[in-house]
């Protein structure tokens, strides 16, 4: 098996991020072959200026070097280091066709009404992540909910080209069904996703934050007055009370049923302590690895670097084919 899965790369990331996807990404690297790549391309859909892209990609980088990624054991990468992607983007541009980008939703969410007005690239986004899975000759690519029609149009862009041109050249990537993570919710409201665009800061617990400042968020994090059941079902429609047994759960990899055997009739006097402890102790070492890179950045570039080398060197002889077999060479 081999996986390839990018993440853009946004700066900031916080306990939503690290429970919801990179630890998974980190568990997955010890059993199959993982080309994890920050998408620094894909960031190209919006204007940002380029030293916050820039820093961006080096905050991201670092980030899940100190969540557990080892660029020893998986290919670590940022896109724009590989000509490759963008090469093979424009050629399955004369693959894919307007009316399967069309029926994208996230283009229909992301551009809304103001079609007209957005950039080229966010239209051609999803003919990127073929490319970008394709290139490596993924077998499988983890996908949440909001990408499975990403994925499925890269196996449509990959069917028709190796029909079109006679050749069987891209696998097929298959969705990498796995462990179902964990949907870390904000602090301050338990209906909404915990996010970095949230102009709340105490909406979130960052992975660089102190130990003060995280005990502080989960202290003041939104709850209702009464106290934690005996069983899952009951905390129907108390969202909040849902989310801190599940961060709780999610930190410890247990259910959350088993949480609330140990925690029911307590009140949050008694959780929200507890819960703060857990996210200290969980993300003080991730804390202590981000400022060693920011004490010492050339590290962080040496390891982007060689990582960029090795994902070149997997993603030439497709390309190359790509090219052989549209009469390009």
């Amino acid at each position: 098996m081999r996986v390839v899965s990018g993440i853009q790369p946004t700066g900031n990331l916080h306990l939503g991020n690290y429970l919801g996807a990179i630890r998974r990404w980190v568990r997955m690297q010890h059993e199959m072959e993982c080309l994890i790549f920050l998408a620094d391309l894909h960031s190209l859909s919006e204007h940002i200026p380029a030293a916050e892209r820039r820093r961006n990609v080096h905050e991201m980088a670092a980030s899940l070097i100190a969540c557990g990624i080892d660029p020893e054991i998986a290919v670590l990468y940022n896109q724009a280091r590989i000509p490759a992607h963008a090469e093979l983007c424009w050629l399955l541009n004369g693959t894919a066709r307007m009316g399967w980008l069309n029926r994208m939703t996230q283009w229909k969410d992301k551009a809304g009404k103001n079609r007209e007005g957005a950039s080229v690239a966010l239209f051609d986004y999803p003919v990127l992540q073929a490319a970008d899975v394709l290139l490596y000759q993924a077998t499988h690519v983890p996908v949440g909910e909001d990408q499975k029609q990403h994925l499925e149009l890269a196996r449509d862009i990959a069917q028709k080209f190796n029909t079109d041109y006679g050749v069987e050249l891209f696998i097929l990537p298959e969705p990498l069904i796995g462990e179902t993570a964990a949907r870390i919710m904000s602090l301050r409201d338990g209906n909404a996703k915990m996010s970095k665009s949230d102009p709340s800061d105490m909406s979130r617990v960052n992975l660089g934050d102190d130990s003060d400042t995280i005990a502080q968020k989960i202290r003041k994090a939104k709850t209702d007055p009464e106290p934690l059941p005996d069983n899952v079902d009951a905390l129907a429609g108390r969202p909040e009370a849902l989310n801190l047994v599940t961060i709780y759960a999610a930190l410890t990899d247990r259910s959350s049923q088993s949480v609330l055997d140990d925690f029911a009739g307590k009140g949050f006097g008694a959780f929200k302590p507890a819960l703060a402890d857990l996210v200290v102790e969980t993300l003080a070492p991730i804390r202590a690895r981000l400022q060693d890179f920011d004490a010492h950045p050339e590290a962080l570039e040496a390891i982007l670097e060689k990582g960029s080398a090795k994902a070149a060197a997997l993603a030439a002889p497709t390309l190359e084919r790509a090219y052989r077999a549209m009469g390009l060479r």
